[in-house]
């Protein structure tokens, strides 16, 4: 008889798993207490694999594996029966992983994930590495893993990710840095979100590395508690200096310059991207060649455009208060900041000196703003809002030639929009109707 493998979740990692869960020979059902894209459904049925919407009914609660969306915490009822039934609970990546005889580079940290990642595999892939790209980025692990057949993966990984793991193990790990959010899911402590992170070198040997921020309080901290296993790689902000970054690898020094990332965050992105490259075994010569080529990120300190000498910037994947602390840092003329979303627990404290010397005025853009003018009423103009075109219109009276507006919300999208991508396309249309 079939093992019984229940996927929870019906988005791109929980379908990957379902199609490559049937491939081993597990007898799968799919449940999504939410609706089931049109294009989802499509393809379960394609495959024969059955679902249900809208309730977790119809879910055995029998399974020998439990794969489970990132987004569905353990405090949900369906999780406290299954963990009481003895099922193993797995993210898509845990899942995945055993799977596939592909090395990995796994990176994670509360902000610069996606660019880093990108960067990383772009690096690989101009050097002729036969590479993939997965994970928190967007793409199905599990799916990759089914429908080819990769020496490496490069995958971006959340903590809730991580929080399902048991034997991942990847050959590179990046921790970025370590900053309050998704506290809500944490208990509102950072501790025990900062312990979800360093779980991605639980399991590495010795052969490994790990690459980290030299600069980040937390986890210098937590690696203070830590006997690390891995070969460990710090970066710091001394490797960046005039446009050129050198990074220092196995008692040899390296410099690169040319570099396709603007900003201060940007510095570490590319001094941990460079620092994997080379771990992986890149030379630095490809690595030089290939960097000018790099794009950046979509709704990353992303230029829309200028009008009346007045520059649109849309940094909506900036949903935290870290983000944002390093969007405001990036320009040295005066901002309309367009901020404001669901809020997570935020602390906008360290945001204080930054609004004071930076921000010319500040629009908020969310159904409850309370917390961001209680944070800088006392400091700013403040305007609320509902509207991203309003939002534009009020941004675009406040402005003065020379001067920037920033959409960089500090917030999660979900009050007005479906998504940060959505709040970030919305930007764009509507600065480009000015």
């Amino acid at each position: 008889m079939k093992d019984k493998l229940l996927v929870l979740g019906a988005g791109e990692s929980g379908i990957g798993a379902a199609l490559l869960a049937l491939s081993k020979g597990f007898d799968v059902f799919v449940s999504d207490f939410g609706k089931i894209s049109e294009e989802q459904k499509k393809t379960l049925k394609t495959h024969s694999i059955p679902f249900e919407e809208g309730s977790h009914d119809k879910a055995p609660r029998n399974p020998k594996i439990v794969v489970k969306s990132p987004g569905i915490p353990d405090t949900v009822p369906i999780i406290k029966e299954l963990k009481a039934n003895n099922a193993k609970i797995y993210s898509e990546i845990e899942f995945a992983y055993q799977y596939t005889d592909a090395k990995i580079i796994a990176i994670t940290g509360t902000n610069g994930k996606t660019t880093t990642t990108k960067l990383i595999y772009h690096l690989l892939n101009e050097s002729g590495f036969n590479v993939g790209l997965a994970g928190n980025i967007g793409i199905s692990f599990a799916k990759e893993v089914l429908e080819n057949d990769y020496d490496w993966y490069v995958l971006e990984i959340s903590s809730f990710q991580l929080d399902d793991i048991e034997t991942f193990a990847p050959d590179i790990s990046l921790i970025l840095n370590i900053t309050p959010d998704h506290l809500d899911r944490y208990n509102f402590d950072i501790n025990q979100y900062a312990d979800s992170k360093f779980r991605i070198i639980e399991n590495m040997s010795m052969k490994g590395s790990f690459i980290y921020s030299e600069d980040d309080q937390n986890i210098k901290k937590h690696l203070s508690k830590r006997n690390i296993k891995p070969w460990a790689i710090g970066f710091d902000h001394t490797f960046f200096e005039q446009g050129k970054l050198t990074i220092p690898f196995k008692g040899d020094s390296y410099s690169f310059n040319h570099l396709p990332l603007k900003g201060p965050h940007n510095e570490w992105n590319m001094s941990a991207a460079i620092l994997a490259a080379l771990s992986a075994g890149v030379s630095p010569e490809d690595i030089q060649a290939a960097l000018p080529s790099f794009v950046g990120e979509p709704h990353r300190l992303q230029f829309v455009k200028e009008v009346n000498h007045i520059k649109y910037i849309n940094d909506s994947k900036a949903t935290n208060v870290e983000a944002a602390f390093f969007a405001l840092q990036s320009f040295d003329t005066p901002i309309v900041w367009i901020a404001g979303g669901t809020d997570k627990g935020n602390d906008y404290s360290m945001l204080h000196d930054a609004v004071e010397r930076r921000v010319k005025s500040i629009i908020c853009l969310g159904t409850d703003n309370s917390k961001l003018l209680a944070a800088f009423g006392d400091q700013k103009v403040m305007i609320e809002t509902q509207s991203m075109e309003e939002a534009i219109s009020l941004a675009t009276n406040a402005a003065d030639t020379g001067e920037v507006v920033l959409l960089s919300p500090a917030c999660a999208s979900f009050d007005l929009f479906k998504n940060y991508m959505d709040r970030g396309d919305h930007f764009i249309e509507a600065v480009q109707k000015l």
